[in-house]
This record gives structure tokens, C-alpha cells and sequence, in this order.
């Protein structure tokens, strides 16, 4: 590789490298587009088994087309054949899932195994039809990414021109049948209609990608860019255009890297650039990636932790003063120790979380003392902590006995409005709850009392 070459692939100065690196990144683009809709539908391997299943209707189209004495490799009637065995074995899956017990993934299992070996063992006697060579039927297997010329450019664009006005025309109804296809059938929405047009733009988008990547790894246009969107958005509207833009970008830059190394299968290197977007969306996606859920994961456990350490400050001062005012009184540590269970090192680390924030004060002798914005900080929580406990024990029939391990896990999630909701439910609005169970004090607690 030169830097002349490379200068030239990246401004596409040549016409062929124009025509394929559009093509398949509208390709991309359109696969991107259909796949999100399979994925949340939960049928991605139904592009797999049709995929497989257009290989016989590649070698009987060639027959045919050969037997009427036409050229058998005209490439609209090989992919009117691959259409009709693609939309076959989708319909027998469908059949073999509604007839019998066995799961999708074993009916899918089935068809693409059948399909493709027929596909096989057709391509190998269409070998022996005088007069017609069937070299290069394997090209679908595999791909053929450098052969695409202007007539399939022009298809291939007609096509992602088809799939977004259909996306845009019925996106409402398409979203529906993905969430919840049984509400929409109640609501007597033609649901299998809908399933037809996202199976008939799967076929479209699979048939035209045999040409590009083939029948093998086009599977992988339709899944792995509406899989990395996934991890970055939880909103479709995102997910459609970052599926879309993820193909078009995988097609684009894997048709670049194969002209500059001509060794390289154009297909199979599309595809591994997918595969690479996949894995940074899976490790820094926003939404659903590793590193931010860690993160997120992380952040949570600081909060849980600070609230468990304020809301336990706040339970001992009730239960060491006897009445007297709270506000600025020091606890000391064994105090802590003994009041709840604590991880090893954790409150120590807690305690300097919460001086860092302000919340908590070490006094010269050793003791805790909560500051103003701790003690209103604790006060909150241990206020919402109790709404929650008096919530449950009202409506969902815990003893107040076993109420306090089940509020804690939900009062770190409550939000504002939501303990404006328990209020309003509860009619309770003071300041402070006194606790619906009995808080015992520890042996130490009761020692800390001050005798009157």
C-alpha cells in the first residue's frame, strides 16, 4: 500500500471504487434500517434461514433461464429465484413453528440446513447443463463486492429508497408488532400483514446483499448494526439512524480497506469491520454498553452506600438521646460499627466519602458529628425511607416486620415526585415519620443514652 493509493481510495478518484463503496454502504444502510426491526422482534436468525434458503432458487433460476435458452446468469432472474426459495423457507418456518412444539431456533435450524445443502447439491448438477457455464454461481456463497456494477448500484438504492418510505409510512405500526405484537392483534391491527412487509423487505435486502457480501455473511449486515445501536440508545428513532449510519460506515470503510489490500475478500472484511464497531458499542455504548454500566453500577453503589451511612446516622441519634434534639450531636464510631452490617473497609470509606461531600464532620476526640446539609440530607432519607416502609405495609401486606429489607431496596431510586405521590397516598406531610417497626437499639446505643 502507498500513500498514492491510499490518497486515491479515500477521495474515490476511481469509478468503480465510487459505484461499489456507495452501493454497499447503501446497503448497509438499508440492512441496518430492516435489522433493527428483526432484532427487536426477536427474529434475527429468520435473515439467517432465508439467507441460506436463496441458494436452490439461484441454481434453479440458472436451469430455468438455461432451458428457455437465455443466458442463466442474468442477474435478475438469479435473484427472482432466490426471492421465491428465500420467501419458501421463511414461510416453512413459520409453518413448522405454528404446526409442531419445536422452538424457533430448532425450526430455524432446520430449514437453513435443508435449504443450503439442496442449494449445494443444485449448484453442483447445474455444473453439467451443456452449452451454460455455472462458473461463478459461488459468488453468491461468498460475495463478489468488486464486480458490482452501475444496474446493481441503481437496485440496490431503489431498494433503501423503498425501505425508508415503508419504515416512515407504517414506523407507528412496525413498533407496535415489535413490543407488542399480541396488544396490536387485539386491538385488530392487521399484524400479519405487518409481518409480511417486514419479511418481504428482509428478502429484499438479503437478495440484493448476496451480490455484496453473500449469502453466508449477509446474516451479519442485518444484525451486528442494529446490535451496536442497540448499546448506545434506548429510543428507536436513534436506534433506526444509528443501525443505518453503522452499516453504511462498516460497508464503507470495508470496501475501502479491500482495495487497498487486493488479497483481502471485500465481504468478509465488510463484515469484520462490523464486527469491530460491534465490540467498541458493546464496551463504551452509552446506553447498554460495559464501561458506562460499570460506571453507572458504581455511581449507584456510592449513593447506596452514602444513604446507608446518613440514614444510620440519623437512627442512631434516635435512639441515643431520648428525646433531646438531634442536631449536632457526635456518634461515635463503635456506635456505627455495631448499628447495621457493614462490607470489609467500607466505612471507613464511606466516612470519607462523606466528609468530601460535606456531610459528615470528625470531631477533635475522635467522634462523628453530622453537618447542617448532612442532617437535612438525613432526614430526607430516612423520611423517605419510612414513607416507602408505610406504602408497603399498606398496600402490599408486608409485616412490618420484614418491611425494612424490602424498602431498602427501592428508596434509593425514589425521586421527588414520586415521595410527593407517597405523601399525597399517605396523607402525610410532616417534617419527620416516626418508624412503622421498632428500631432496636444496640447494647452500646442504650449505654450512649444519657441518664437523667
Amino acid at each position: 500500500m502507498t500513500w498514492e493509493l491510499l490518497s486515491e481510495t479515500l477521495r474515490l478518484e476511481h469509478y468503480n471504487t465510487r459505484l461499489v463503496v456507495f452501493g454497499v454502504a447503501f446497503l448497509g444502510a438499508t440492512a441496518g434500517l430492516v435489522g433493527s426491526f428483526l432484532l427487536l422482534r426477536k427474529q434475527s436468525l429468520l435473515g439467517d434461514a432465508l439467507s441460506h434458503a436463496t441458494l436452490p432458487g439461484i441454481g434453479i433460476a440458472f436451469a430455468v433461464m438455461a432451458a428457455m435458452g437465455l443466458s442463466g446468469k442474468s442477474l435478475p432472474g438469479l435473484l427472482i429465484g432466490a426471492s421465491i426459495t428465500g420467501l419458501l423457507g421463511v414461510l416453512l418456518v413459520l409453518a413448522i413453528r405454528k404446526t409442531t412444539r419445536l422452538k424457533d431456533d430448532a425450526a430455524m435450524g432446520i430449514v437453513l440446513s435443508v435449504f443450503f445443502g439442496l442449494g449445494v447439491a443444485i449448484l453442483k448438477m447445474v455444473e453439467r447443463i451443456p452449452g451454460q457455464s455455472a462458473a461463478g454461481l459461488d459468488g453468491f456463497i461468498y460475495g463478489k463486492t468488486a464486480s458490482m456494477i452501475w444496474s446493481d448500484f441503481v437496485l440496490i438504492a431503489i431498494i433503501l429508497l423503498i425501505t425508508i418510505i415503508v419504515t416512515i409510512a407504517i414506523l407507528k405500526e412496525l413498533t407496535l408488532l415489535c413490543f407488542d405484537a399480541d396488544f396490536a392483534s387485539a386491538q385488530g391491527w392487521p399484524t400479519l400483514w405487518l409481518d409480511i412487509i417486514l419479511m418481504a423487505l428482509v428478502t429484499a435486502v438479503t437478495v440484493i446483499g448476496l451480490q455484496a457480501v453473500g449469502l453466508i455473511l449477509v446474516i451479519a449486515f442485518l444484525i451486528t448494526p442494529p446490535t451496536a445501536a442497540r448499546f448506545w440508545t434506548n429510543r428507536l428513532g436513534w436506534m433506526l439512524f444509528l443501525s443505518a449510519t453503522i452499516g453504511a460506515i462498516s460497508g464503507w470503510l470495508g470496501v475501502s480497506i479491500s482495495a487497498l489490500y487486493s488479497n483481502l475478500p471485500a465481504g468478509a472484511i465488510i463484515v469484520i469491520t462490523a464486527a469491530i464497531i460491534f465490540l467498541f458499542s458493546m464496551i463504551f455504548g452509552t446506553a447498554r454498553g460495559i464501561l458506562p454500566r460499570y460506571l453507572r453500577h458504581l455511581q449507584l453503589q456510592r449513593k447506596v452506600g452514602r444513604q446507608h451511612l446518613l440514614r444510620s446516622t440519623y437512627e442512631i441519634l434516635e435512639n441515643t438521646q431520648n428525646g433531646e434534639p438531634l442536631k449536632n450531636l457526635p456518634i461515635s464510631m463503635d456506635l456505627l460499627r455495631k448499628h447495621r452490617y457493614w462490607g470489609k473497609g467500607e466505612l471507613p470509606r464511606l466516612i470519607r466519602q462523606g466528609r468530601s461531600e460535606d456531610h459528615i464532620e470528625r470531631q477533635p476526640s475522635g467522634e462523628l458529628r453530622l453537618s447542617e446539609s448532612g442532617f437535612g440530607e438525613a432526614s430526607r432519607i430516612t423520611r423517605n425511607h419510612r414513607l416507602w416502609e408505610l406504602y408497603l405495609i399498606k398496600y402490599a401486606d408486608i409485616a412490618p416486620t420484614h418491611v425494612d429489607r424490602d424498602a431498602d431496596m427501592v428508596e434509593h431510586l425514589l425521586g421527588a415526585e414520586i415521595v410527593h405521590q407517597l405523601e399525597a397516598e399517605l396523607d402525610l406531610s410532616k417534617s419527620t415519620i416516626d418508624s412503622p417497626h421498632a428500631i432496636e437499639p444496640t447494647e452500646l446505643e442504650l449505654q450512649a443514652r444519657p441518664t437523667t
